[in-house]
């Protein structure tokens, strides 16, 4: 959308600025709002003639306004319906231009008036189908289509750069406006729910681990699953828009419940007594079901988004196409990677220096893990232990 004080500079820019965005790859019907050559009649007003005679550019308007183009007064109904009323001169009083001056026109002084003729000049001329503004500067929009399958950022990222190349005058400046300006937003709140995502999961991991470090393990597995997304929009030939990166967002909440499923039942293995080898071979084969079925179980879920037809169909492929083929592709990446990235981070926590780190900042994650866990009350002890209790209470 470019705005600017002139309407033909505006149509310059307009015009280059087109040619450029016709030959951008993947871009079809590309136009501008800007329809010049329609035949008008031009009328300039004589004001120092205009001011003597008593009539103002307003009344001037009013009157060309009312007889010519009409003006709605009233409304008329009958039989249930409505219609509107509109007042305008008949036809032969506004078919010639020697018609148009013969029109009156009030004065200041009551009951007085005057001929168009005697305070303006009616020329033939050509201008512009419509004349578009937006806080209060003329605009001209540039639009066009993207062939689907081609990235839209990819073609507004093209358009940026000859936008750019334009150089144009000061008071004249180019934006996006519509679909291509509200992807931008989305790509601002995608970075930003993605980080704030990371950094509240990682804060609850944190807590319900009790450790800074294994957190670490189970977030690692977010952004190897954004490559196999990407990829599963390229083959199935979808584009990234703001419904792929919704996906997204979606796919990073089942991969992380598989990686979950995995370092849990390690840490309780450990826990156990058996050592890490050991342990992270047994949770990875008995996670391994549970893994297979809710993926399964999601994929399938999935799949008649992505083969549906009608309205909305666009949107539910995009998304569906992201987390069939990301959780898919991400399924064995992620069943070598976490046990892997568990092993390297275990040895770091075992490290002097981590372990002191870890050590000074124990008391935050026993903070957030009250949180989410309600201390119960110790049973009451019974039988030696509670006779053992009572001897302990007497006083001696």
């Amino acid at each position: 959308m470019l705005k600017g004080p002139d309407l033909e500079r505006l149509g310059t820019y307009s015009q280059q600025l087109l040619e450029r965005v016709r030959n951008l790859p993947g871009v079809v019907d590309a136009d501008t709002t800007l329809v010049t050559g329609k035949p008008e009649l031009s009328v300039r007003i004589q004001r120092a003639r205009a001011a003597d005679l008593g009539v103002s550019a307003l009344d001037i308007a009013n009157t060309l306004r009312m007889l010519v183009g009409g003006v709605q007064v009233s409304n008329f109904n009958q039989g249930g319906e409505q219609y509107e009323v509109w007042i305008r001169a008949a036809e032969d009083a506004r078919i010639t231009t020697a018609a148009i001056e013969q029109m009156t026109i009030p004065t200041a002084v009551p009951g007085r008036s005057v001929r168009l003729a005697d305070v303006v000049e009616i020329s033939p001329a050509v201008g512009p189908a419509s004349i578009q503004r937006l806080a209060r500067q003329r605009i001209v929009t540039v639009y066009a289509n993207v062939v689907p399958g081609t990235s839209e950022a990819a073609v507004i990222a093209q358009f940026n750069a000859a936008r750019e190349a334009l150089h144009m005058d000061a008071g004249f400046t180019a934006d996006l406006a519509g679909r291509s300006k509200e992807l931008g937003r989305a790509g601002q709140s995608f970075a930003i729910a993605f980080i704030l995502s990371l950094v509240f999961m990682y804060l609850v991991l944190a807590a319900q681990f009790e450790s800074w470090i294994h957190p670490v393990t189970i977030l690692i597995s977010l952004p190897l699953s954004v490559p196999f997304a990407i990829f599963s929009l390229v083959v199935l030939g979808q584009s990234m828009n703001i419904f792929s990166t919704l996906g997204i967002l979606v796919l990073f909440g089942i991969v992380k419940k598989n990686s979950i499923l995995q370092v849990d039942h390690m840490r309780d293995l450990r826990r156990q007594g058996l050592g890490r080898a050991d342990a992270v071979m047994i949770a990875n084969r008995d996670r391994l079901r549970p893994i297979l079925m809710t993926t399964v179980a999601f994929v399938a879920g999935m799949i008649p988004l992505a083969i549906s037809s009608g309205a909305g169909s666009g949107t539910n492929r995009a998304m569906s196409s992201v987390i069939i083929g990301g959780q898919t592709l991400s399924l064995a990446l992620t069943l070598i990677a976490t046990p892997v990235v568990y092993s390297f981070f275990d040895d770091l926590a075992h490290s002097r220096r981590v372990a002191a780190v870890t050590h000074a900042l124990a008391w935050p994650v026993r903070a957030l893990s009250e949180l989410f866990e309600k201390k119960t009350p110790a049973p009451a002890p019974f039988g030696d232990d509670s006779e053992r209790t009572r001897e302990h209470n007497i006083p001696r």
